[in-house]
């Protein structure tokens, strides 16, 4: 993949094309110091892959990555910054991965690896006119932001203001509303089934009848979700019952 940097520290893009020539996904790189910059390099040499800064002298990331968002084949992007804060508006810019400064290689490498799938991922989508999906979302915790597999995802629910995500692993529990992450579900899969959880059917265990005409669901993790009467129709036609 043909690889452009977009920072304006000098240093920061010596550190990060070192690491990067390092990446056999690599084929080439690029440098840009600024917005206007970047631009010219990215309609001139049309590149795979942007590493970009948030923090730039003329103008933030953010504000290039929705201009690139525009164009007709938009490069890919990770943003590579010394800022966590914006993880969430990044990757609801269709990011592919958010890595903080100071940089390392394996973690370079991971997000390499992420952005070469989601490549040939996408070039066979072209090919076969399928709809370009991300697989994942950022959950954005104290320590770290986590990218988890949405089909991976048995379980989001809200609790004292805060939303737990439950995968096949573990449960991520981030201050951030469920609403945030519910737009990222593109899956048929989930059912909103509660205002406090959202449930992918694929991993429902056992359906037995509640109160009040309702029911509760056990997932395959043993977590027992009760569905309210606001949203028995919408999970009887989804599960078929």
């Amino acid at each position: 993949m043909h690889t452009l940097i977009v920072d304006d520290e000098p240093l920061a893009r010596g550190e990060l094309r070192y690491l990067l020539e390092k990446c056999d996904e690599i084929t080439s790189i690029s440098e840009a110091d600024s917005v206007q910059d970047a631009l010219s390099e990215i309609l001139k040499q049309k590149p795979d892959l942007l590493f970009l800064d948030i923090h730039l002298t003329d103008e933030s990331g953010l504000t290039l990555a929705e201009k690139v968002l525009q164009m007709k084949q938009p490069p890919l992007i990770i943003f590579a910054t010394a800022y966590d804060e914006h993880a969430i508006q990044a990757f609801e810019l269709n990011a592919i991965d958010y890595v903080l400064k100071p940089f390392e290689q394996p973690r370079i490498e991971q997000a390499v690896k992420r952005a070469a799938n989601y490549f040939h991922r996408l070039k066979t989508d072209q090919q076969t006119d399928r709809p370009k999906i991300m697989d994942t979302i950022p959950i954005q915790m104290k320590d770290r932001i986590y990218i988890v597999k949405i089909d991976q995802i048995i379980v989001m629910g809200v609790l004292d203001g805060e939303t737990t995500i439950h995968t096949n692993d573990r449960a991520y529990t981030t201050k951030e509303p469920l609403s945030t992450y519910e737009k990222r579900l593109r899956s048929d899969d989930f059912i909103r089934v509660h205002r406090s959880y959202i449930i992918n059917q694929k991993y429902i265990k056992e359906i037995e009848p509640w109160f009040n005409h309702t029911y509760q669901v056990t997932m395959t993790n043993d977590l027992k979700i009760p569905v309210s009467r606001s949203y028995i129709k919408e999970f009887r036609e989804k599960i078929g019952i």
